[in-house]
């Protein structure tokens, strides 16, 4: 199978035309992303992490793909909405808005901030406007500001035990190097060699090859619900981003000890049963408080195709290449829709379509389309480096 065409059509000819078509608010600014089957609106709500996200996608596509000029200005709409609309009186993003702007929830969530920097880096890098980049910067240390207290105020634990989430460090190695145009060199470096040693030291466990989701300050494990929660998608998804910090710094070590990890998770947490991976699990076995830890989620089976297609890229490694087979299998049989577009986003355990939205307060414009790129152009060097081998023999 010719997967970079496969990849590259499905984006270009199905992902992109049904955001395109059904999500552009032309009234107010900014995207719908509440979208059924079919892509009608059912919740006029803007998510602003989610407007963060489809901002960046179509900044991002505008930068590495086409100067399609319809991209850039659907990326203005979002990049426009999030200036005008997204932040408190303190920088600070909210979690979501009405249609037209009027804030709904306070900023508890500080991936809103992440994604807003993200859109507003590659946007600026699109346009070459100062003021934009200017925000990007602001936006970037003012989630640095927040780092060891993401939610500040809405914080709803107490001091007793004091876990820290695996969440920000994860994403601030993707972060970082998103915002490489508009950051110093010294910052980004020093952002990498954190989110490295904190993704791969601190909470990727050495004993089980598991990366866990809270540890203790000290990196130790704490013995509850959310000190044995693991999250395989989080984990594998952390893992291409090390991959991408190894291919940066020329990291032979760092790339094949994230590719280990990426097999360790997958022969954890892949169902057995029926296929696909896990949402949730405890790392003890025992039951879990989250009740949805069985399905089967869009984002947890693109991340780990982007994961084993890069990891397969920089090591030609067998193993990795049929898990990738199996991945790719399970997952274009059961979250595409060949008949309205786009992909579903959650299934039940046996693999069954539980809820048929396109998008919603948590899936909108940006996993679906930043894998079918990812893995686009992971093949195309894939498939390249098999055919010079094949002229060589």
């Amino acid at each position: 199978m010719n997967y970079s065409i496969l990849y590259k059509d499905t984006l270009l000819k199905d992902i992109l035309p049904f955001w395109e078509r059904y999500s552009i608010d032309t009234q107010y600014g900014g995207y719908f992303t509440c979208l059924d089957r079919n892509g009608k609106v059912y919740d006029t709500d803007k998510f602003i992490w989610l407007q963060g996200r489809q901002a960046w996608t179509f900044s991002m596509l505008y930068n590495r793909v086409e100067k399609n000029p319809k991209w850039l200005e659907i990326a203005k709409s979002g990049v426009d909405f999030l200036r005008n609309y997204g932040r408190d009186t303190e920088g600070n993003f909210y979690f979501s808005v009405t249609q037209k702007g009027e804030p709904l929830v306070q900023p508890y969530n500080i991936f809103s901030d992440c994604f807003a920097a993200m859109a507003f880096s590659q946007y600026a890098i699109a346009t070459n406007d100062d003021e934009i980049k200017e925000l990007a910067k602001t936006t970037y240390f003012n989630i640095l500001q927040r780092i060891d207290n993401p939610k500040g105020k809405y914080e709803k634990n107490t001091s007793t035990r004091p876990l820290v989430g695996f969440s920000l460090p994860m994403i601030l190695s993707n972060l970082v190097l998103e915002l490489e145009g508009v950051l110093s060199s010294e910052e980004v470096n020093k952002t990498i060699d954190y989110s490295v040693n904190q993704v791969m030291e601190i909470f990727l466990d050495k004993k089980t090859g598991l990366v866990f989701e809270n540890v203790q300050p000290d990196g130790s494990h704490d013995n509850s619900f959310n000190g044995r929660l693991l999250n395989p998608g989080h984990g594998i998804e952390a893992m291409w981003f090390m991959i991408d910090i190894g291919v940066r710094k020329r990291d032979s070590k760092l790339i094949n000890r994230a590719t280990e990890t990426i097999l360790r998770i997958l022969e954890h947490s892949w169902d057995k049963d029926y296929g696909g991976i896990f949402y949730f699990m405890d790392a003890s076995g025992y039951p879990l408080q989250q009740l949805e830890w069985d399905q089967k989620l869009w984002w947890v089976h693109l991340e780990t195709l982007v994961a084993l297609a890069k990891a397969y890229e920089h090591t030609q490694k067998d193993e990795v290449f049929n898990w990738y087979k199996k991945v790719h299998d399970y997952s274009w049989s059961h979250f595409s829709d060949a008949e309205n577009g786009e992909w579903f986003g959650y299934l039940n355990r046996q693999g069954e379509v539980l809820l048929n939205l396109k998008g919603g307060k948590w899936k909108g414009c940006f996993h679906v389309p930043r894998a079918m790129f990812q893995c686009w152009k992971s093949f195309e060097k894939i498939e390249a480096n098999i055919q010079k081998n094949k002229l060589n023999d």
